[in-house]
């Protein structure tokens, strides 16, 4: 259950329906919904975090396909169900595989067929394990995907773990209620 329910519309400052309207024309919503409807409590805060979130998604360097497995390894190692159920309607746009995508639900690494997503992969837990990127994995994505695109990739991981933290943290629900991460296996 969730423990911060979004604020219903008829409740809303004028501030709020400005920024609810904005971030929910942007995502093809009439709500703003996950963390958005959370963070309409402070309306300039979610303001800045949906522009900055339209922005990692549209304007970086980072192509789509590894910018949506990107935000499946974050939100898998969170178990953010509301950032997986978000992102997975992405999977075929982005030309991620169906099998890939099932073996991170099920907390498996997959049998990745281009280098650049197993270092993708390789990148993320690292960061979320380790929180750092030792010199070897850097220079291997440096040798990938080149300064800015590393640059790019560190701050969507930043941003999506931001939301998953927020997600989790206060248990927010997917729209229809279900929980598309089972569990993780246990280590």
């Amino acid at each position: 259950m969730a423990r911060v329910d979004p604020i219903p519309r008829q409740e809303m400052t004028p501030e709020q329906v400005r920024v609810n309207d904005k971030i929910a024309s942007a995502r093809a919503g009439g709500q703003a919904g996950g963390p958005f409807a959370v963070w309409l409590r402070t309306p300039q805060f979610a303001d800045i975090a949906g522009d900055l979130g339209l922005y990692l998604r549209t304007k970086t360097t980072l192509p789509r396909r590894l910018l949506e497995l990107t935000i499946l390894i974050t939100a898998r190692l969170w178990s953010a169900q509301y950032e997986w159920y978000a992102h997975e309607k992405f999977v075929d746009v982005a030309g991620l595989e169906r099998e890939m995508v099932e073996d991170l639900r099920a907390g498996r690494r997959p049998r990745f067929t281009a280098p650049e997503d197993a270092l993708v992969y390789d990148l993320v837990l690292e960061v979320q394990d380790r929180k750092g990127l030792d010199d070897a994995t850097y220079r291997r994505a440096l040798d990938l995907l080149g300064e800015q695109t590393v640059i790019d990739l560190l701050t969507i991981i930043g941003y999506y773990t931001m939301l998953a933290v927020l997600l989790t943290g206060l248990e927010v629900e997917t729209p229809d209620g279900s929980t598309p991460l089972p569990p993780l296996p246990k280590s």
